[in-house]
């Protein structure tokens, strides 16, 4: 099967035939059928990440199963399934106590070797899952069945950028209805934070990023207001849209310590902050410790935005078959996997929303 592999830091992919992953006791062969591109996927490819190389990029996806492990239980052969950035067992302490985005499994499962290399090497799969491939196999903790008429190029989304925006802002910071949003970065999960911002009520929605076109989708997803950090101070421009009090909410979804201080003076006094985006291996957050605490805001990190994914990942499909959660227009480009570092490249350069490997 073709299999895209990232062997050095800062190269292109390759893609190459590799054996199919044999098929241990609680796992799952998935025939993949469609797999989102992520920023992610490029700090891990680019060695910004503690993840070692080799590893088979691509966490989000979705496909059909075509065989399982003798104590799978979850899935059968012939399931459609969407894949999950983070495995929940489902009983786990932590599962059990709602926290199945941090699933004890998580170590075990994301460091495991799946694809055997030329010379006896193996590489893992990132996330453990592995999407840009044909197929993968994954513990079973890691995929979800569904039943939707959803297209494969937009369940996919689901895996991890939609179900971490929407789900940061649903999970995580809890918006309620009449509230203000600012969103700093807009990009496939931060369109998905502004959707979900739309979904739970906000009144004001402002977007913040440097690219038009992204700015553009952003208010075509639900956003009331743009910001462009180029055209003067973003901290200013938010507290101005906001009557000089800053904003309810506010979100970080690039990853960049710089712009998680800015969402930090976005906000209101008393407001949430929550952090979504991935920063690279060792940065460190610095802020004014007084105003830190004399302010009253709540900073929160969220992890694949707080879900739990056997609650969240039928829900939202439920939403998306309503019409009130658009995957469709968050999908920029479709590709094969032969053109894996086209995608690639378009998401380095922010050009579209999401590209998708179908």
């Amino acid at each position: 099967m073709k299999v895209a592999v990232a062997h050095e830091a800062g190269r292109p992919v390759v893609v190459e035939d590799l054996p199919v992953p044999d098929v241990g006791p609680r796992d799952v062969l998935v025939r993949v059928t469609a797999s989102g591109i992520c920023h992610t996927d490029l700090n891990v490819i680019g060695g910004r990440s503690a993840l070692p190389l080799p590893i088979v990029p691509g966490h989000e996806g979705c496909g059909i199963v075509e065989e399982t492990g003798p104590e799978v239980r979850r899935v059968r052969a012939g399931d459609r399934v969407l894949a999950s950035v983070s495995p929940a067992c489902g009983h786990c302490g932590r599962c059990v106590g709602g926290m199945s985005n941090h699933c004890e499994l998580n170590p075990v499962v994301k460091a495991a070797p799946r694809f055997e290399l030329d010379g006896g090497r193996w590489a893992a799969a990132l996330c453990g899952c592995g999407t840009f491939a044909e197929a993968m196999v994954v513990h079973e903790a890691s995929v979800v069945p569904v039943e939707t008429d959803l297209a494969d190029e937009e369940l996919a989304l689901l895996g991890c950028g939609v179900t971490t925006g929407v789900g940061a802002v649903l999970n995580t910071a809890g918006v309620v209805p009449g509230s203000s949003v600012a969103v700093i970065g807009c990009g496939g999960v931060g369109q998905s934070v502004v959707q979900g911002a739309r979904i739970a009520g906000a009144a004001l929605i402002i977007a913040v990023d440097p690219v038009p076109g992204r700015r553009e989708s952003s208010v075509r997803a639900g956003a009331t207001h743009t910001v462009d950090p180029a055209a003067g101070d973003p901290v200013g421009q938010v507290r101005e849209l906001t009557g000089g009090q800053g904003a309810d909410y506010t979100f970080e979804v690039v990853g960049r310590p710089e712009l998680m201080v800015q969402a930090f003076d976005m906000a209101r006094v008393q407001g949430a902050v929550t952090l979504v985006g991935m920063p690279e291996a060792g940065a460190n957050l610095t802020l004014p410790a007084v105003q830190a605490v004399f302010s009253g805001k709540r900073l929160a990190g969220s992890v694949v935005g707080g879900a739990q994914i056997l609650r969240d990942f039928p829900r939202f499909i439920r939403l998306a078959e309503a019409g009130r959660l658009d995957l469709g227009s968050m999908v920029s480009r479709r590709i094969g996997l032969d053109q894996v570092n086209d995608g690639l490249d378009l998401t380095a350069r922010a050009e579209g929303v999401r590209t998708v490997i179908v």
